[in-house]
């Protein structure tokens, strides 16, 4: 089943409000995917998983690991987009438990876990795929008119991360019809690579080459969007 982003008339933009920056991490290095476990924000840094406090920003720990696209916990695991795969991550040791083929074969974005879902972010590909976290295989495609970047589930929304030129955007997105809900603009330079909820009213943005993580406010919205929650596997 395929849905197209923008059929419908889109929502007007606003700016983004960003709450607190961290960062530069990895000097010379860059912020790809980012998740939230309930505790620590973890931020793929390209080789390694940084876990860092939610409200200052220290690295409180790291996980080895090949990083170079999106991160998201199921509540119990951490999965990992690395090249063309997407492992699944015991956060405690750091141990790879699995690995699934990713849907886009190395153009992969953003991560998100929902419903026993992995949501995918297809960058060039301009769409989110919905896969069984078990064997890779697509149970849904949402398409989108922009490049997509950073994907999140929060209270039954879906938010995802656009980033084209030195123009970026957070989008709140219907999954039933693919209808822009609600566009928050990021200052022109600022880009968005990995999005992760807290589960409340922040959306935590990586930054591409900036090597920061920046920490957004979620506006709430007057109506709500198909009810996709996370669940522990």
């Amino acid at each position: 089943m395929t849905t197209r982003i923008g059929e419908r008339p889109t929502a007007a933009a606003s700016g983004a409000e960003i709450v607190r920056e961290f960062g530069p991490f990895a000097p010379g290095g860059q912020v790809h995917g980012v998740s939230y476990d309930g505790e620590r924000v973890w931020a793929a840094t390209g080789a390694q998983l940084l876990a860092l406090d939610p409200r200052s920003g220290e690295v409180t720990r790291s996980l080895p690991h090949a990083c170079d696209a999106g991160t998201a916990f199921d509540g119990r695991h951490l999965w990992q987009i690395a090249e063309s795969r997407i492992d699944k991550i015991d956060p405690a040791s750091g141990e790879v438990l699995a690995s699934i083929p990713a849907p886009g074969a190395g153009s992969d974005s953003g991560l998100a876990w929902a419903e026993g879902s992995l949501w995918v972010g297809n960058y060039r590909g301009r769409r989110i795929h919905q896969i069984d976290p078990a064997t890779g295989a697509i149970r849904r495609t949402i398409e989108s008119n922009r490049f997509v970047t950073g994907v999140t589930w929060v209270e039954g929304e879906l938010w995802h991360g656009t980033w084209e030129a030195d123009e970026s955007e957070l989008r709140r997105i219907d999954a039933r019809t693919g209808e822009v809900l609600a566009r928050l603009e990021m200052p022109p330079g600022t880009g968005v690579s990995g999005l992760e909820s807290d589960g409340a009213d922040l959306l935590y943005c990586g930054g591409g080459s900036s090597g920061k993580v920046r920490a957004v406010r979620r506006p709430r919205a007057q109506g709500k969007s198909a009810s996709v929650a996370r669940s522990t596997p």
